[in-house]
């Protein structure tokens, strides 16, 4: 593979060590490396993977994009709570302002997602933004942030319901709790489920296929599905309402609970 070019009008991509972005003909693979930490994303990490996927959209001569991670525990544990919670309860967007978008929400070349692992929480928001699903057999789906007084606040109140039944998303969404590959596969949240090991080689060959079709008629299928669904009045909600939990004291009771590996004390205030 070759390594990312520099593209007119997009910076030079700097990304931090725990991502990698390469390109092979016409097919950038964008992996999140951060497998001690079961990919769990921090904020220098989000705006990395904003980036590749800017100069993705960008490159005139990439025409599918493949998102994985490496190793076979995680595609990603979502964020880095440690990090990400203080600064969300206060009032931090971790570098996104525009109320109206979302992860990938303005790129309009398909987006191959590939999962070993789990895929929780801002991993599973993730997911939500792209296009094609592949899943190794062990991965599992699922949106933990009730669980410790917070909600998802990356789009997915607006996506999933539009992507599978209403009663799986509110399962999602209300409960906590995740719901296996073959789950996930039967619902419709992904396209196919794979031994571990055929994981990337499935994932290329979907790409591989999608390069065969032209790149303008599949770049304009997609925005006139995505503009079609009219995400962005939704998204804006999602964060208005959301505000009231993140500023709660739930909100820091929560990530205070997982920190210290404890159940958390609600108060629902």
């Amino acid at each position: 593979m070759r390594d990312a070019q520099n593209i007119e009008g997009v910076k030079p991509l700097e990304l931090p060590s725990t991502l990698s972005y390469e390109c092979k003909d016409h097919i950038a693979v964008i992996t999140i490396d951060r497998p001690d930490a079961l990919n769990s994303l921090t904020a220098e990490m989000l705006t990395g993977i904003e980036d590749a996927m800017r100069a993705f959209q960008k490159d005139p001569d990439l025409w599918v994009a493949v998102f994985t991670a490496s190793g076979d525990k995680a595609f990603s544990s979502g964020l880095d709570l440690k990090e990400a919670a203080p600064m969300l309860t206060g009032g931090d967007t971790l570098g996104f302002d525009d109320t109206t978008k979302r992860q990938f929400s303005d790129v309009f070349k398909p987006i191959i997602c590939a999962v070993n692992g789990f895929c929780i929480a801002g991993g599973m928001e993730m997911l939500l933004g792209t296009d094609l699903r592949i899943a190794a057999e062990h991965a599992t789906f699922g949106l933990g942030e009730v669980r410790w007084g917070l909600v998802p606040l990356g789009g997915t109140h607006i996506r999933l319901p539009r992507q599978i039944p209403w009663a799986i998303s509110m399962q999602l969404l209300l409960t906590g709790k995740p719901i296996s590959a073959q789950r996930a596969y039967e619902v419709g949240l992904i396209n196919e489920v794979v031994p571990s090991d055929e994981l990337m080689p499935t994932a290329m060959k979907w790409a591989e296929d999608l390069c065969k079709n032209g790149p303008l008629a599949m770049r304009t299928a997609k925005e006139i599905a995505v503009r079609g669904l009219e995400l962005e009045s939704g998204f804006v909600l999602e964060k208005a309402l959301g505000a009231r939990v993140l500023g709660s004291e739930d909100a820091k009771e929560g990530p205070a609970a997982f920190a210290e590996k404890r159940k958390p004390r609600f108060k629902g205030t």
